[in-house]
């Protein structure tokens, strides 16, 4: 049986594979598992809960509530409210757990569940198990004053503002930006936070209540936002997902800067500090290897993690690291945040500009992209992709073509129903041509 945990929680259509009873069944699993390993007291153990705006936001968030209430937990509904805030709430208030509905930056006919511990931090996949493995079992349920309550969490918004703001060291004031908020959880703190930090804010993607997160716009479609650069003639242009964990940006000419180079950037301000530990910078395997060439060159050593930022804030509490994050735009700063902080991140990148004087593009080419291919091979046996050994001779064929001039990275999907075949070479045509020989091979031999 596939396991119902992904790299991000539990994923998939709402009202589909995210129904009600799935939600109350995983609340009262997390109620049960992370109150025994949370030393409650005695008292009832409390939760946080905070979901995107999609529509199916509503149902399943009061799904959560009530498995949670049902199993003796008090909750606190922050409403509407980026990843992220949610887990500086959690950690900020010592709540005992969190949950996010939230399905990032998919479509807005998926929802997903996603869990924070004690901390605000998210569950390594053993406890997620235990989660999984309390499903559908028999359990003595709270009666009267046992049962938790539920009670809206008034001001969670300005809460989290107040804290982004507060991570600063100046105003960024003479800067202009454009904030794509996608439709989803960032629309009202996004805008706020930047303002309140002194920038003056273009605002697009920000009609949460129209049901239409992620629908043209956001981290994973930058085209409105270069448009809107342009436009407006702005220094930079920040992009958020739906649920605010990621942040991408382009230049005042609308090019893009994608989460490694955003990394660069922060990892150099942070060394230039005295603040990068151990001199290292965290990512996953999907960063380019441009970004590890250039942090070479600055005395920066990149520790390498599997994707997901989760797996890259395990490492970053192994080592006490300062930050590390993925391309798509996770960074996590761990000075100020426990998961992947979109706006935060766009903070900083902008309080760069602002403290060196120097453009988004400036700073952007501290590293030099290789060419990157990426394939998401669809409808595809995603167990048996990384096993099967013509697939695994094609990789290899691949890796020695390129030598140390590419790299090759094949792997499944932790959220979606595709295997992602990665190239990076000395040249596009080089890296879409090995990436398409090798999409071609994962689908014949292992294609449904």
């Amino acid at each position: 049986m596939a396991r119902l945990f992904g790299t991000d929680g539990v994923r998939g259509r709402a009202n589909g594979d995210i129904t009600a009873e799935l939600a109350v069944e995983l609340s009262v699993g997390a109620a049960h598992v992370l109150g025994t390993l949370g030393a409650f007291g005695g008292t009832k153990p409390r939760a946080i809960v905070a979901r995107d705006p999609r529509p199916s936001g509503d149902f399943l968030s009061a799904a959560v509530c009530a498995g949670l209430a049902s199993a003796g937990v008090d909750v606190l509904d922050a409403g509407v409210l980026p990843t992220p805030g949610l887990a500086h709430l959690v950690q900020s208030t010592s709540a005992d757990l969190g949950v996010m509905i939230s399905a990032s930056h998919n479509p807005a006919p998926d929802n997903g569940i996603k869990f924070f511990a004690r901390g605000g931090t998210k569950l390594p996949d053993e406890v997620e198990d235990a989660i999984e493995a309390r499903l559908g079992e028999e359990w003595d349920r709270p009666q009267g004053t046992s049962v938790g309550t539920i009670t809206p969490y008034e001001g969670a918004v300005e809460t989290y503002v107040e804290h982004l703001v507060s991570t600063l060291d100046r105003p960024l004031d003479g800067l202009t930006v454009v904030a794509d908020c996608a439709n989803g959880a960032a629309c009202e703190t996004g805008p706020l936070a930047l303002r309140r930090a002194g920038a003056t804010v273009h605002v697009i993607g920000d009609r949460s209540d129209d049901g239409l997160i992620n629908d043209g716009v956001g981290s994973t479609h930058l085209g409105p936002l270069q448009e809107a650069v342009r436009v407006h003639g702005a220094d930079v242009g920040v992009a958020f997902d739906g649920d605010a964990d990621r942040c991408l940006a382009v230049d005042a000419d609308g090019e893009v800067i994608d989460g490694d180079q955003i990394m660069g950037i922060l990892a150099l301000a942070l060394k230039e500090r005295g603040k990068l530990h151990d001199d290292t910078l965290v990512v996953t395997v999907m960063s380019n290897l441009g970004l590890k060439l250039a942090m070479r060159e600055h005395g920066i050593v990149l520790g390498q993690t599997g994707v997901g930022d989760r797996y890259v804030l395990e490492e970053m509490n192994l080592g006490g690291y300062s930050i590390g994050g993925e391309q798509s735009g996770h960074v996590i700063i761990a000075e100020h945040a426990t998961t992947g902080d979109g706006e935060l991140t766009a903070l900083h990148l902008l309080q760069r500009m602002a403290e060196t004087g120097r453009t988004a593009r400036e700073l952007a080419d501290v590293m030099t992209r290789l060419p990157q291919a990426l394939i998401n091979v669809k409808n595809v046996d995603k167990a048996r992709a990384t096993i099967d050994h013509e697939v695994l001779d094609a990789v290899a064929a691949a890796e020695q073509q390129l030598g140390e001039t590419g790299r090759v990275l094949l792997r499944p999907s932790g959220t979606e129903p595709v295997v992602r075949v990665m190239v990076e070479a000395p040249t596009d045509e080089v890296a879409t041509e090995v990436a398409e020989r090798l999409a071609s091979v994962v689908s014949a031999r292992v294609g449904l």
